[in-house]
């Protein structure tokens, strides 16, 4: 090859039909999109960006050392070149005594294959995030503009008939919760320390205090901000959406190391359990809606261990399960069936007939 690699058709290397690729580059500051009906497999889409990397890390490399890091053949490697650049990525291969195979300087991105399923996933993501209350929705729809704008006409018709079938309700919230969880999200980035107006539930009004935010949490529909409070001396969970206000202090916080909302929040489940033991084993059958409810519940969810359609397990300490589950299991009346343990079925049993009995001795 000469100064500049030679382009061939697209088709002409991929060779085995199967799902539409859409390539999304950056090549000096512009987007460019393509569709293609063929793809090569994997394992060579693999090898292919793989050594993409290799070049972007702007060094020169040989089709000999390429080849040799990737394990494929010298002849390979000019194949991927060519199709590298069909899909617009500027590989130019040099000859000469300081020559060799490189990546323009302009180019900025790595190629983004989609094919129409994943545009399709894309979309619906952005749904639930935005029924989420997510605070970056804005940002995220400008995202997708960018590679629907790609898209002709055909597509983008393919693309809204695929998503037109799913749809996310999201619950009322107030308008100031976006700027809250944008502004919580900073404060536990720069490690900074807040002052917020916080209303508790059935309170008639908002106290002050000052918390250390560690991180956020959606949890059942709500935004929670998990924080150090200055006022308790202890970790606390804090419902966004009553937060009254929240301001910035000069103070500053350092964030423990590893720190998971999500794993506080089964540490909190957990810490909620009546003992430590003895663990039993809770298997129900019920149909799948009914299960879904019981799944959910915000404790018995972080005891499940196994999942069916028609049953579920759950692992959990015995004084718990005694002192909770049979009123709660009551509620679903014939819905669900209690397999084991017996102790549990039995208590069940027990409840149901002191129910009946005393329904029966009515004087009515």
């Amino acid at each position: 090859m000469g100064k500049k690699s030679r382009i061939l058709s697209f088709n002409d290397l991929t060779r085995d039909a199967g799902v539409y690729v859409y390539i999304i580059v950056q090549y000096s500051n512009q987007f460019h999109f393509r569709e293609e009906k063929r793809v090569l497999p994997m394992a060579k889409w693999d090898n292919m960006l793989s050594m993409l990397w290799m070049l972007r890390s702007g060094r020169k490399f040989t089709a000999a050392q390429i080849a040799d890091s990737l394990e494929i053949s010298v002849r390979t490697v000019y194949r991927y070149i060519d199709a590298l650049c069909a899909s617009g990525v500027p590989v130019v291969a040099e000859s000469g005594h300081d020559g060799g195979i490189r990546i323009l300087e302009s180019f900025k991105e790595t190629p983004l294959f989609f094919n129409s399923v994943e545009l399709k996933a894309l979309v619906d993501a952005y749904k639930f995030a935005q029924a989420a209350g997510y605070p970056y929705t804005e940002e995220l729809e400008s995202a997708l503009k960018k590679v629907e704008n790609g898209l002709h006409e055909e597509q983008r018709h393919d693309l809204s008939r695929r998503t037109s079938g799913l749809d996310v309700i999201s619950p009322a919230r107030p308008p100031s919760v976006v700027p809250l969880l944008r502004d919580l999200e900073q404060a536990a980035k720069d490690g900074r320390t807040v002052r917020i107006a916080y209303r508790k539930a059935n309170a008639e009004q908002a106290d002050e205090r000052e918390v250390d935010p560690y991180g956020l949490a959606y949890d059942r529909n709500e935004w929670y901000a998990v924080a150090f409070c200055h006022r308790s001396q202890a970790v606390r969970t804090f419902r966004v959406d009553r937060i009254a206000r929240l301001e910035p202090t000069e103070a500053r916080f350092v964030k423990p190391e590893r720190f998971s909302a999500s794993a506080y929040f089964r540490d909190q489940s957990g810490r909620e359990r009546e003992a430590d033991g003895p663990l039993a084993v809770i298997r129900m059958e019920g149909e799948p809606d009914t299960l879904n409810a019981v799944c959910d519940h915000w404790h018995l969810r972080h005891y499940l261990t196994e999942r069916t359609d028609r049953e579920a397990r759950f692992q959990l300490d015995v004084p718990t399960m005694n002192k909770y589950l049979p009123m709660y299991l009551m509620t679903f009346g014939t819905a669900i069936r209690i397999r084991e343990p017996l102790e549990l079925k039995r208590r069940i049993q027990g409840m149901a007939y002191r129910i009946a009995k005393h329904y029966e001795d009515d004087p009515d």
